[in-house]
């Protein structure tokens, strides 16, 4: 993986792309790896109401896997989508890809360890840890 300066300056130029996808991109980018957060937390993060619209972004992400999309979760800590797709290869790739971090799911790609869940601070000043969903 590139330096993440240069990948999120890449980001904030990138004129192919909306001003909404730059802001979920450039938000993620702060899931450092072995960590994971949820869609509503990225939502959240931007300024967003809606959870899906990030997903939706996520969908066309031109920059992965330098921009990790496969650190978003629903939020009740299951795997949710990847690429456009909530099951199958797509889906095993991304449990893969986390599980090559260090995050830990169990056989239906649900997280279980609460410490990996990361809420993304609406500053861009730092992370707090939260708890799943039961």
């Amino acid at each position: 993986m590139r330096n993440i300066r240069s990948i999120r300056e890449q980001v904030r130029s990138a004129e192919h792309i909306s001003a909404f996808r730059r802001r979920v991109y450039d938000a993620l980018l702060d899931v450092p790896e072995g960590c994971v957060t949820t869609y509503g937390a990225l939502a959240k993060r931007i300024g967003c109401g809606s959870a899906q619209a990030v997903g939706g972004a996520l969908r066309h992400n031109p920059f992965a896997p330098d921009v990790p999309c496969h650190r978003v979760l629903a939020s009740d800590g299951t795997i949710g989508g990847f690429n456009g797709h909530r099951d199958g290869p797509e889906i095993a790739r991304k449990i893969a890809l986390l599980r090559s971090e260090g995050v830990a799911l169990d056989n239906d790609g649900r997280l279980t360890e609460n410490s990996k869940l990361y809420l993304l601070s609406r500053a861009y000043s730092g992370n707090m840890v939260i708890e799943l969903n039961p």
